[in-house]
């Protein structure tokens, strides 16, 4: 693939410099977040920081599952965030001030990240929240934001059908991942999908695109089936998918539930080379927790992969793995909590405040080289303009790129250039 520029903002007025400072902690290969670069004045803990005052620093939430079900992939996000936290800071920090992060753990529970989303604009008065996973837990928070006038930057891929002025989103909505990725499925492996999920908001709503998607571009369903978060015995829905006899399996399943669903389908005797599963929640931070030996062959749609051929991403990984030990790896949610930071950071310097109607303003239209390659915030809706991708793990553990757009993916999270999804909810 083309190898892009050197990243940076292209924004003239922003004066923060997007050179990839060296992380303060070398850091050795230990547990996920186990290491952490030097931040001045962070926070690990939730509530208040020990700062030298409001008036020198600028503080910034970060909320994730640090415990239960999601922390499997959350975790790591939030490595991510701290890790742009540090960057910017030795370079000066934002309008002069050094970003302090407040923590909070959203502990795979939703009312818990609607309550603790509270506390960090109203208590801690951060000025901005970076977090979530889930879609429930995004929609719990939603509300919360709206009514307190907070701004969150929200870094994973979800089913779109939502715009909320007080959202960031810089992972991939519907038609940057889950439309092109079934597309794709039906040109390359087969006609029948078997539709396995999370019972939540996600999967529900992801795969009721893909039934219309399906009709209208000569697919089959064969079969929809669903297990709450953190479910761990799978050999009836395994039974279920033998029967049907799919080509394909769509994955949506979220968390600890995909150690158990893919180490029971090999056990199964079901490899890659008998039924193409393809995933939008496992990245190469999942295939760590999983095991490559049952993963290797099966694949995912993302935006970003480690292996994503761009200099910035060349020095963003070697960054990552200085900070937090070289046996970690990136991923596509991880890319996309780190590059919030940056974008959220050029729209303040932009706008000359942190006040939320200002830096929504002046975040209109950005633009970053991220590691991933090109991405613009889309005025109209707040998601990103990116790169559509899929790839097939490997031996390694990485990502080989089967498939590109080409170019930056306008953001449609309504569908409206699709007529077949004309009968699905509009805004």
């Amino acid at each position: 693939m083309k190898r892009n520029r050197p990243w940076k903002f292209a924004v003239c007025a922003v004066v923060l410099c997007v050179v990839l400072a060296g992380c303060g902690s070398g850091g050795g290969a230990g547990g996920k977040g186990t290491n952490k670069p030097a931040s001045s004045g962070s926070s690990e803990t939730g509530g208040d920081t020990a700062a030298p005052g409001d008036g020198d620093v600028i503080k910034v939430g970060i909320l994730h599952s640090l415990s239960g079900t999601m922390s499997i992939s959350e975790v790591s996000v939030k490595d991510s965030e701290l890790m742009a936290i540090q960057e910017i800071n030795a370079k000066g920090g934002v309008l002069g001030k050094q970003l302090v992060p407040v923590m909070e753990d959203g502990a795979s529970d939703w009312p818990t990240f609607a309550e603790k989303a509270r506390k960090l604009i109203s208590e801690n008065k951060v000025v901005t929240v970076f977090g979530g996973w889930t879609s429930a837990s995004r929609k719990a928070m939603l509300p919360v934001f709206e009514e307190l006038n907070g701004l969150l930057w929200y870094p994973v891929q979800y089913e779109g059908l939502e715009a909320s002025p007080n959202i960031f989103y810089t992972g991939a909505t519907t038609n940057q991942q889950i439309v092109p990725a079934v597309s794709w499925l039906l040109e390359n492996r087969g006609k029948r999908f078997f539709l396995l999920g999370s019972d939540y908001v996600f999967p529900q709503t992801a795969n009721k695109i893909i039934k219309e998607q399906l009709k209208a571009e000569g697919g089959e369903l064969a079969g929809e089936e669903y297990t709450p978060l953190g479910h761990t015995d799978y050999s009836t829905m395994i039974a279920k998918i033998q029967k049907a006899k799919p080509d394909v399996i769509f994955n949506t399943l979220n968390g600890d539930s995909n150690v158990a669903f893919f180490k029971q389908l090999k056990d199964a005797g079901i490899s890659a080379s008998d039924i193409t599963t393809l995933s939008v929640s496992v990245a190469e931070e999942e295939i760590r927790g999983i095991g490559v030996d049952v993963l290797q062959g099966h694949l995912a749609a993302w935006n970003y992969y480690q292996t994503t051929d761009t200099e910035a991403n060349q020095a963003f990984v070697d960054h990552y793995k200085k900070a937090y030990g070289k046996d970690r790896v990136t991923a596509d949610p991880i890319e996309a909590g780190y590059i919030a930071v940056y974008l959220w950071a050029a729209a303040v310097e932009k706008a000359g405040t942190t006040e939320v109607g200002a830096v929504k303003e002046a975040a209109k239209g950005l633009e970053l080289d991220a590691p991933g390659g090109k991405v613009k915030i889309d005025g109209d809706n707040q998601h990103l303009y990116k790169t559509v991708r899929i790839g097939e793990v490997q031996a390694d553990g990485q990502f080989k790129e089967l498939w590109n757009s080409g170019e930056p993916v306008k953001p449609d999270p309504y569908l409206k250039d699709y007529a077949w999804a004309a009968s699905l909810s509009t805004p």
